[in-house]
């Protein structure tokens, strides 16, 4: 019992913090109420094709393909790679985390996993075709000049930062989620 609720701890105190919002505001604490139902069934909608593709994915592309391409050894071929697949994916930033994991059980370069996702968080084709019709072609094209150097430079700042016991430690958690 006392580890659940170690485990459940965050989630529990938001819960009373919501119901004490809803006991001094009603009004307030509804509205809390109803955004957090509207993320709820947001993310249940969203989750679960991606886990969907994490499997295939697992299943489907062996571990010595990932390597080859995206691996310590992969090197421009890696980036690029990483860059497209966080460029193309679709759905909110909290899904590109199950990714990283399955792409950690595949060997993939950590650097490579952090391009990865400051790509999904910043140069998505979507938001990009938007930006193009709603801000112009100079502003959208100048932003993604930017934003992928940008990417490529923090992901190799934050690699070299990260102690290699450290990434070390994220590999061997990302193989024991099953």
């Amino acid at each position: 019992m006392k580890k659940l609720l170690k485990r459940y701890r965050v989630f529990l105190i938001v819960l009373v913090a919501m119901i004490i919002l809803t006991i001094v505001n009603q009004q307030l604490g509804i509205k809390a109420l109803l955004i957090t139902g509207n993320s709820v069934k947001e993310m249940l909608l969203v989750i679960p094709p991606i886990f969907l593709l994490l499997g295939l994915l697992d299943v489907w592309v062996p571990r010595e393909t990932m390597i080859k391409y995206m691996g310590e050894g992969s090197g421009h071929k890696g980036v690029l790679l990483a860059i497209f697949i966080g460029s193309a994916a679709a759905g909110p930033l909290y899904g590109a985390f199950p990714v990283a994991a399955v792409f950690m059980k595949k060997g993939v370069k950590f650097m490579n996993i952090l391009i990865f996702i400051g790509a999904w968080s910043t140069t998505k084709i979507p938001m990009f075709l938007f930006e193009m019709a709603a801000l112009g072609n100079k502003f959208a094209i100048s932003r993604l000049l930017i934003d992928i150097p940008g990417i490529i430079i923090l992901a190799f700042i934050l690699s070299k930062m990260v102690s290699k016991k450290e990434v070390e430690a994220l590999y061997e958690n990302a193989k024991s989620i099953e």
